[in-house]
């Protein structure tokens, strides 16, 4: 007998749009602060995309994209010398429409639906919706949240009191041992409901806890949601990696996701702000398994 499928629905949603440097991208070999201070271009328009599964157990989301808040309220970001790096860094367009709660409900969805919300990182483009989910269990990796611990958090682009609300419902995710082959090279992880639908993967480097999707359907191609590992899935099909981060824990997390790419026929990465990522997600969604 066939397994039955866990997950009735995959859709992908936009809370706004982002301007980054090119060096962001990457790749560069320049110090993030260099380039920052320096860097006389911006990209073309990117996507804040956050992603909606409907599992049996209820609606999940990966990421929570930005607060339009960003770009109404002056005082949403830093002031002085560490916001005059955050006016380098990104510039947002938002519209009323783009909130996460009016981009739920064009897909039939209520914001109060929500039951599980996995934060890939805790940059301020994916908890941009949790002053809207108080009623949710939030999923962050342990050692992000650590990382938000230490002193200045806002230079490392943790801006704690967007993070630590009053109200939230936080999960802090330790991965354990998988015992999945089919996995490979991942060997640690977190089974989100225990059916290995949804499966949190360790792709640390972005930011030191910073955690991937697994979403595996049967008869369905799988999909791996990869947050900021990359701002291009063609960039890191070659290997190259962004120009923030830890480049040492990007270039092995990487390589990991390429290897699992390889062993996984018809694996699809989506990152968060990949112009292509959502046809990429409707494409996958068409395409019987086995078929690249």
């Amino acid at each position: 007998m066939a397994r039955q499928d866990p997950i009735s629905g995959l859709s992908v949603v936009r809370t706004g749009t982002v301007w980054i440097r090119p060096e962001h991208v990457g790749p560069t070999k320049k110090n993030v602060y260099l380039w920052l201070l320096t860097s006389h271009e911006w990209t073309k328009p990117l996507p804040i995309n956050a992603y909606v599964i409907e599992h049996r157990e209820g609606l999940v989301l990966f990421d929570t994209g930005q607060d339009r808040a960003g770009v109404t309220d002056p005082a949403y970001f830093p002031r002085g010398c560490i916001g005059f790096l955050y006016n380098r860094l990104n510039r947002f367009d938002i519209g009323p429409d783009q909130t996460l709660t009016r981009q739920l409900a064009a897909l039939g969805h209520h914001i109060g639906d929500v039951h599980t919300v996995v934060l890939s990182h805790l940059h301020h483009d994916h908890i941009g919706g949790l002053p809207e989910l108080s009623h949710a269990n939030i999923l962050v990796n342990d050692q992000e949240w650590s990382a938000i611990k230490r002193p200045l958090p806002a230079l490392r682009g943790f801006l704690n009191n967007h993070i630590e609300l009053n109200g939230l419902h936080w999960s802090r995710v330790r991965p354990e041992q998988l015992g999945d082959p089919s996995l490979t090279p991942f060997t640690t992880g977190h089974d989100l409901f225990g059916d290995g639908s949804l499966v949190l993967l360790p792709t640390p480097g972005h930011t030191p806890g910073s955690m991937s999707l697994i979403v595996r359907r049967p008869g369905r191609p799988p999909l791996l949601m990869v947050g900021d590992l990359t701002y291009d899935a063609d960039l890191l099909a070659a290997g190259a990696v962004p120009g923030v981060g830890n480049k040492r824990q990007l270039r092995k997390a990487a390589a990991a996701v390429n290897e699992l790419r390889l062993r996984t026929p018809g694996l699809a990465v989506l990152p968060a702000h990949d112009p292509e990522a959502a046809k990429r997600l409707s494409a996958s969604l068409k395409r019987p398994t086995g078929q690249q």
